[in-house]
């Protein structure tokens, strides 16, 4: 029997393998650096966006440049918590677990962290359709990263 892989069951896993690694300082530094990066890709990837067709073969780009500023605002976000986490599907357990109010969806980030495995070790690229069934949901979260990890910074007067 499979068992099902929930919010609270792979926390558990990611908690028992030792996948959240605490680091001994906070480093705005690096927030600033990997937020700045991170929205620069963003702004790129806007570019890309506007200017592919439906029929274009950019879709696979634009997502993964999307994923990356997603995981790179996640990672930034988390130093915060003075961790650092393995992988990309503890990274995004913990967010869930550990920041509620982003009203994140498990199953959303499961989805992308899947679509782009696939994309990347399995040869099945993003098309357009893909795209736009993930591509509102997915600035939304990158938005809600990008304030809370600018009001951290803020409120800390860093």
């Amino acid at each position: 029997m499979v068992k099902e892989r929930t919010l609270h069951s792979v926390y558990d896993v990611c908690t028992a393998e030792g996948s959240f690694l605490p680091q001994a300082k906070i480093d705005v530094d690096l927030i600033t650096t990997i937020t700045t990066t991170a929205m620069n890709d963003f702004a790129a990837a806007k570019v890309l966006r506007t200017q592919a067709k439906p029929e274009s073969t950019h879709w696979n780009s634009i997502f993964k440049l999307h994923y990356d500023v997603f995981h790179q605002l996640a990672e930034a976000l988390v130093y915060f918590d003075s961790m650092k986490v393995k992988t990309h599907e503890c990274l995004f357990v913990y967010l869930c677990q550990k920041y509620p109010e982003l009203e994140f969806s498990w199953e959303f980030l499961e989805q992308l962290r899947i679509k782009r495995n696939r994309s990347i070790y399995y040869g099945e690229p993003m098309k357009y359709v893909d795209w736009k069934s993930i591509e509102f949901q997915l600035q939304l979260y990158i938005n809600a990263l990008y304030k809370m990890i600018q009001e951290r910074i803020s409120a800390k007067g860093y």
